[in-house]
Protein backbone atom coordinates (compact mmCIF):
# COMPACT_ATOMS: atom_id res chain seq x y z
CA UNK A 1 0.00 0.00 0.00
CA UNK A 2 3.06 2.12 0.26
CA UNK A 3 3.48 2.74 -2.91
CA UNK A 4 0.26 3.82 -4.00
CA UNK A 5 0.40 6.19 -1.01
CA UNK A 6 3.79 7.48 -2.34
CA UNK A 7 1.94 8.14 -6.16
CA UNK A 8 -0.93 9.78 -4.67
CA UNK A 9 1.97 12.01 -2.65
CA UNK A 10 3.51 12.65 -6.14
CA UNK A 11 0.51 13.32 -8.30
CA UNK A 12 -0.36 15.98 -5.50
CA UNK A 13 2.69 17.52 -5.32
CA UNK A 14 2.94 18.01 -9.05
CA UNK A 15 -0.23 19.24 -8.73
CA UNK A 16 0.12 21.67 -6.31
CA UNK A 17 3.48 22.67 -8.27
CA UNK A 18 5.18 23.44 -5.46
CA UNK A 19 9.02 22.84 -5.68
CA UNK A 20 9.39 22.08 -1.65
CA UNK A 21 6.66 19.38 -2.02
CA UNK A 22 7.71 18.13 -5.42
CA UNK A 23 11.25 17.92 -3.89
CA UNK A 24 9.97 15.88 -1.13
CA UNK A 25 7.48 13.23 -3.13
CA UNK A 26 10.49 12.35 -5.81
CA UNK A 27 12.86 10.82 -2.58
CA UNK A 28 11.07 7.62 -2.29
CA UNK A 29 12.85 4.65 -3.59
CA UNK A 30 9.11 3.69 -5.08
CA UNK A 31 10.00 6.52 -7.58
CA UNK A 32 11.85 3.92 -9.99
CA UNK A 33 8.70 1.90 -10.13
CA UNK A 34 6.91 4.59 -11.25
CA UNK A 35 9.94 5.54 -13.45
CA UNK A 36 9.70 2.16 -15.14
CA UNK A 37 6.09 2.69 -15.69
CA UNK A 38 6.50 6.22 -17.44
CA UNK A 39 9.29 5.46 -19.82
CA UNK A 40 7.54 2.59 -21.25
CA UNK A 41 4.28 4.56 -21.92
CA UNK A 42 6.12 7.69 -22.62
CA UNK A 43 8.60 5.78 -24.93
CA UNK A 44 5.75 3.66 -26.48
CA UNK A 45 4.05 6.94 -27.27
CA UNK A 46 7.64 8.44 -28.40
CA UNK A 47 8.11 5.31 -30.68
CA UNK A 48 4.53 5.53 -32.32
CA UNK A 49 5.26 9.23 -32.93
CA UNK A 50 8.81 8.64 -34.66
CA UNK A 51 7.81 5.86 -36.94
CA UNK A 52 5.10 8.27 -37.95
CA UNK A 53 6.89 11.16 -38.19
CA UNK A 54 10.53 11.05 -40.04
CA UNK A 55 10.69 14.98 -39.14
CA UNK A 56 10.24 15.01 -35.93
CA UNK A 57 12.35 11.57 -35.63
CA UNK A 58 15.60 13.00 -37.85
CA UNK A 59 15.85 16.77 -36.76
CA UNK A 60 14.27 16.97 -33.28
CA UNK A 61 17.10 15.97 -31.42
CA UNK A 62 19.03 17.60 -34.00
CA UNK A 63 17.47 20.81 -33.95
CA UNK A 64 18.26 21.00 -30.18
CA UNK A 65 21.77 20.21 -30.74
CA UNK A 66 22.50 23.05 -33.44
CA UNK A 67 20.63 25.55 -31.38
CA UNK A 68 22.94 24.98 -27.97
CA UNK A 69 25.57 24.75 -30.03
CA UNK A 70 25.63 27.98 -31.91
CA UNK A 71 24.21 30.05 -28.53
CA UNK A 72 27.28 28.76 -27.18
CA UNK A 73 29.28 30.28 -29.98
CA UNK A 74 27.58 33.32 -30.25
CA UNK A 75 27.73 33.94 -26.44
CA UNK A 76 31.73 33.08 -26.51
CA UNK A 77 32.30 35.15 -29.36
CA UNK A 78 30.03 38.19 -28.15
CA UNK A 79 32.15 37.99 -25.03
CA UNK A 80 35.45 38.07 -26.40
CA UNK A 81 34.81 41.15 -28.41
CA UNK A 82 33.29 42.48 -25.67
CA UNK A 83 36.16 42.00 -23.76
CA UNK A 84 39.07 42.73 -25.70
CA UNK A 85 37.41 45.87 -28.17
CA UNK A 86 34.76 47.34 -25.53
CA UNK A 87 36.62 46.21 -22.07
CA UNK A 88 34.06 44.98 -20.47
CA UNK A 89 32.33 42.01 -19.84
CA UNK A 90 28.81 40.34 -19.41
CA UNK A 91 28.94 38.40 -15.86
CA UNK A 92 27.02 35.46 -17.03
CA UNK A 93 28.84 34.66 -20.31
CA UNK A 94 30.88 32.20 -18.88
CA UNK A 95 28.14 30.57 -16.86
CA UNK A 96 24.97 30.29 -19.22
CA UNK A 97 27.52 28.14 -22.02
CA UNK A 98 27.96 25.20 -19.58
CA UNK A 99 24.81 24.61 -19.04
CA UNK A 100 23.78 24.77 -22.80
CA UNK A 101 26.72 22.49 -23.23
CA UNK A 102 25.29 20.31 -21.13
CA UNK A 103 21.95 20.13 -22.80
CA UNK A 104 23.12 19.39 -25.77
CA UNK A 105 25.02 16.88 -25.21
CA UNK A 106 22.12 15.38 -23.16
CA UNK A 107 20.00 15.66 -26.58
CA UNK A 108 22.95 14.22 -27.99
CA UNK A 109 23.03 11.27 -25.81
CA UNK A 110 19.48 10.45 -26.91
CA UNK A 111 19.99 10.53 -30.46
CA UNK A 112 23.33 8.52 -30.94
CA UNK A 113 21.03 5.45 -29.43
CA UNK A 114 19.01 5.70 -32.30
CA UNK A 115 22.26 5.80 -34.50
CA UNK A 116 24.19 3.00 -32.17
CA UNK A 117 27.63 5.09 -32.01
CA UNK A 118 27.45 4.45 -28.24
CA UNK A 119 30.01 1.10 -28.12
CA UNK A 120 28.24 -0.57 -30.89
CA UNK A 121 31.04 -3.20 -31.28
CA UNK A 122 29.27 -3.97 -34.47
CA UNK A 123 32.91 -5.67 -36.03
CA UNK A 124 32.60 -8.28 -33.49
CA UNK A 125 28.86 -8.58 -33.48
CA UNK A 126 28.71 -9.23 -36.88
CA UNK A 127 30.92 -12.80 -36.25
CA UNK A 128 28.27 -13.57 -34.20
CA UNK A 129 25.19 -16.09 -34.58
CA UNK A 130 22.12 -14.41 -35.46
CA UNK A 131 20.33 -15.32 -32.00
CA UNK A 132 23.87 -13.64 -30.47
CA UNK A 133 23.27 -10.96 -31.98
CA UNK A 134 20.01 -10.83 -31.37
CA UNK A 135 20.48 -11.18 -28.28
CA UNK A 136 23.21 -8.78 -27.93
CA UNK A 137 20.77 -6.22 -29.04
CA UNK A 138 17.92 -7.25 -26.23
CA UNK A 139 21.02 -6.62 -23.90
CA UNK A 140 21.29 -3.21 -25.54
CA UNK A 141 17.97 -2.23 -24.88
CA UNK A 142 17.96 -3.46 -21.40
CA UNK A 143 20.99 -1.80 -20.29
CA UNK A 144 19.93 1.66 -22.12
CA UNK A 145 16.42 1.51 -20.44
CA UNK A 146 18.16 1.04 -17.43
CA UNK A 147 20.23 4.15 -18.18
CA UNK A 148 17.61 6.01 -18.88
CA UNK A 149 15.71 4.69 -15.65
CA UNK A 150 18.06 5.75 -13.10
CA UNK A 151 19.04 9.24 -14.88
CA UNK A 152 15.41 10.65 -15.20
CA UNK A 153 14.65 9.71 -11.37
CA UNK A 154 18.22 11.09 -10.14
CA UNK A 155 17.87 14.50 -12.48
CA UNK A 156 14.59 14.88 -11.49
CA UNK A 157 15.28 15.02 -8.02
CA UNK A 158 18.40 17.44 -8.78
CA UNK A 159 15.83 19.59 -10.83
CA UNK A 160 13.80 19.67 -8.02
CA UNK A 161 16.27 20.47 -5.14
CA UNK A 162 17.34 23.40 -7.17
CA UNK A 163 14.12 24.84 -7.91
CA UNK A 164 13.26 24.26 -4.30
CA UNK A 165 16.65 25.83 -3.38
CA UNK A 166 15.73 28.76 -5.61
CA UNK A 167 19.70 28.45 -7.36
CA UNK A 168 19.82 31.34 -9.89
CA UNK A 169 22.65 30.64 -12.70
CA UNK A 170 25.60 32.85 -11.31
CA UNK A 171 26.06 36.24 -13.01
CA UNK A 172 21.81 36.65 -13.80
CA UNK A 173 19.34 38.23 -11.77
CA UNK A 174 16.66 36.19 -12.39
CA UNK A 175 17.51 32.36 -14.64
CA UNK A 176 17.24 29.79 -12.37
CA UNK A 177 19.48 26.47 -12.95
CA UNK A 178 16.09 24.46 -13.06
CA UNK A 179 15.26 25.63 -16.24
CA UNK A 180 18.71 23.80 -17.88
CA UNK A 181 18.62 20.78 -15.81
CA UNK A 182 15.14 20.08 -16.44
CA UNK A 183 16.42 19.11 -19.64
CA UNK A 184 18.12 16.11 -18.52
CA UNK A 185 14.91 13.69 -17.59
CA UNK A 186 13.56 15.04 -20.65
CA UNK A 187 16.76 13.56 -22.62
CA UNK A 188 16.61 11.01 -20.64
CA UNK A 189 13.15 10.00 -21.58
CA UNK A 190 14.32 10.20 -25.55
CA UNK A 191 17.02 7.70 -24.80
CA UNK A 192 14.30 5.20 -23.43
CA UNK A 193 11.97 6.21 -26.36
CA UNK A 194 15.13 6.05 -28.74
CA UNK A 195 16.02 2.15 -27.42
CA UNK A 196 12.46 1.09 -27.16
CA UNK A 197 12.43 2.07 -31.12
CA UNK A 198 15.47 0.42 -31.89
CA UNK A 199 14.45 -2.84 -30.35
CA UNK A 200 11.39 -2.53 -32.17
CA UNK A 201 13.08 -2.41 -35.34
CA UNK A 202 15.40 -4.93 -34.75
CA UNK A 203 12.18 -7.60 -33.33
CA UNK A 204 10.78 -6.82 -36.97
CA UNK A 205 14.39 -7.59 -38.65
CA UNK A 206 14.50 -10.59 -36.81
CA UNK A 207 11.59 -11.80 -38.29
CA UNK A 208 11.93 -10.71 -41.79
CA UNK A 209 15.28 -12.27 -41.82
CA UNK A 210 17.01 -8.55 -42.31
CA UNK A 211 20.54 -7.81 -41.24
CA UNK A 212 20.60 -7.19 -37.36
CA UNK A 213 23.87 -5.26 -36.65
CA UNK A 214 25.06 -2.63 -39.31
CA UNK A 215 28.04 -0.31 -39.14
CA UNK A 216 27.42 2.24 -36.72
CA UNK A 217 28.65 6.09 -38.50
CA UNK A 218 28.87 8.90 -36.05
CA UNK A 219 26.75 11.69 -37.82
CA UNK A 220 24.32 9.44 -39.74
CA UNK A 221 21.00 9.57 -40.07
CA UNK A 222 18.55 7.59 -38.27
Amino acid sequence: MAIWSDLGTLFSALASQDSFEIRNALRPNSMYVFGVVYLLLSGLGLAWLYHRVPLFERYFERTVMITCYLAIALIIFWGVIDRFVFSSQKPWSTTIPPFLFMVMAWFGAAYNVRVRTHLSFSEFRTRMPRIGQFLCLWLDFALWFGFALIFVVTTSRVAALSASNFQIVLGTDNTMQWWFIIGAPVAGTLMAARAIENIQDDIRNYRTGEPLIRQAVIGGNA
